[in-house]
Formats: structure tokens, C-alpha cells, sequence
């Protein structure tokens, strides 16, 4: 495959930033929706055909890569398999926004304390959830440890499922001091100031990079686009792209360059480790 363009001139010139100098560019890419499919149970979102293998030569050709995702560390490790793959090269996780990390060259992780307000909601929600008639519908709740996920993709009515949870889950953030940010059938409690925004924006600090691309899907990764354009703001040069689907256009509208789902991604990084001669 041959590297697809972006369509925007800032994207461009992010994409030939990094060719040019792969060494000094950070690769970005969330998980869920973006290396792996969306499935109705989250516990089965396995990276795409491929996926592990091309994330692995484009880290062996650029300055890092970097899984930024809501998703627990160890989750990630066990979906990918992460700790199997020889030769990663420079790879590392940041898990919950950030929160977490681990480094595939060290095999170290780190993971801070969960907040107090985490617990309350956890045991508060599913009590709400059944007070709401939620579950009996087909909702269900997905315990990340520092943060908790409201899931409707398994409604019967999905889209009403997730309306009338709204009001209730917001009070639930409010009370015990969590935000709440809504996804693709999903409404997340996680502790506030943590995001995939600032977890990018550290990364990037860290290494010193002189280009960076993040790969997303969701309304969870437009804090990451926000990074991406504030950092070409600062003279380090970028490129959103997006991982498309239909039922989030608003990432799509805002992406430098969208390719077809997972797959479309995989067949990117493919065609990126070629292009800077890692494949």
C-alpha cells in the first residue's frame, strides 16, 4: 500500500516532518475502535489481524510509539499480547489517559493509587443502574480499577439507553468528584485533569520529539487532536488520523487524514514502517 495523503495542508506537512526525520517522531494510536474492533463485549477487543506486527516495525524506525488509551495497562498486555512480540522496539502504554505506563524495554509499570471517588462510584452504580431499569435492558458496567465505564451497545434500545442514563451518571461524576465523558455507546466516570490530550502532550515533552501522529476513533481522542494541533502551533509539526466509522463523524471531520476502521489503520502503519524502510 502506498502511504496515503492527508487531505490538509498542516497534515501534509506533519506526515513529511516525520518521514524526514523519523528518529525524533512520536507515533501515536488508541486502542479500542482504532488497532482493535469495537465488539459488544470489551473483554474480547482483539488488536487487528496485523495490528501488533506493524505497530512493532514502525517502533523499530521512529523515536517512539506509544499506545494512549482508557484502557488498564495490563489489559492492553494481555489483549496484544504485548509481552510475546520480539523486537518492539520503542514502545510504550500509557494506560487510564495516562495514568498508568508501562515501557516495553524495561518491562516496567507504574501505577499510582486509584482516587477515593472511583470506589464510591463503584459502588453506587450498579444499584443505579438497576434503579434506571438499565440493566434488565442490557446495559452493563466495565470496571477499568481508576475509572468505570457505563456500556449501552448491548440495549436493546442503545441510543435511549444512553439518553436516559445521561442525568443520572453526570450526578453520580458530580457527587463523588469524577468527570464524565460520553464515547460510542459508552459514559465514563474517570478522576478529572487526565486525559489522552495530556497524556500526548507529556510524551511528546519527554522525548523531545520533532513530529508527532496520533491515531483515533472516538470523542474520548479529540483531547488528542487538540494536542496534536496546539503542539504545530508550538513548531512541532503533526498529523491527526482518524480510525472511521459512522457513528462518530465528528472524528472524522476533525482528522487530517481518515482511513477505513482498524484495518485501514493497520494497512497505514504498514505502509509508514515501509515508507521510513522499518517494515
Amino acid at each position: 500500500m502506498q502511504l496515503p495523503e492527508p487531505t490538509t495542508a498542516a497534515g501534509r506537512a506533519g506526515l513529511a516532518a516525520l518521514l524526514a526525520e523519523p528518529a525524533r517522531a512520536v507515533v501515536a494510536v488508541d486502542y479500542d475502535g482504532t488497532l482493535a474492533p469495537i465488539v459488544p463485549r470489551p473483554e474480547d477487543a482483539r488488536p487487528a489481524q496485523g495490528a501488533v506486527a506493524a505497530l512493532a516495525a514502525v517502533a523499530r524506525g521512529v523515536g517512539a510509539v506509544v499506545i494512549v488509551t482508557g484502557r488498564p495497562v495490563a489489559a492492553v498486555l494481555q489483549l496484544a499480547s504485548l509481552r510475546d512480540v520480539p523486537h518492539l522496539g520503542r514502545l510504550v502504554v500509557l494506560g487510564h489517559y495516562g495514568f498508568e505506563r508501562w515501557d516495553a524495554e524495561t518491562d516496567e509499570m507504574v501505577t499510582p493509587e486509584v482516587p477515593a471517588g472511583v470506589e464510591q462510584a463503584r459502588q453506587e452504580l450498579p444499584a443505579l443502574l438497576a434503579a434506571t431499569g438499565a440493566t434488565a435492558t442490557g446495559a452493563s458496567v466495565e470496571d477499568k480499577e481508576s475509572s468505570l465505564v457505563v456500556h449501552t451497545r448491548r440495549a436493546a434500545d442503545p441510543h435511549g439507553a444512553l439518553a436516559a442514563l445521561r442525568a443520572p451518571v453526570t450526578e453520580l461524576a458530580e457527587r463523588t468528584g469524577l468527570e464524565l465523558t460520553p464515547g460510542r455507546f459508552v459514559l465514563e466516570l474517570r478522576p478529572p485533569g487526565i486525559d489522552k490530550g495530556s497524556a500526548l502532550r507529556g510524551f511528546v515533552a519527554e522525548q523531545r520529539a520533532g513530529s508527532v501522529l496520533f491515531a483515533g476513533d472516538d470523542l474520548g481522542d479529540l483531547p488528542a487532536y487538540a494536542a496534536v494541533e496546539g503542539l504545530r502551533a508550538n513548531g512541532i509539526a503533526g498529523v491527526t488520523v482518524c480510525s472511521g466509522s459512522d457513528e462518530v463523524p465528528e472524528v472524522a471531520e476533525r482528522a487530517d487524514l481518515v482511513v477505513a476502521g482498524p484495518p485501514g489503520v493497520v494497512a497505514f502503519m504498514r505502509a509508514l514502517a515501509a515508507a521510513i524502510g522499518s517494515d
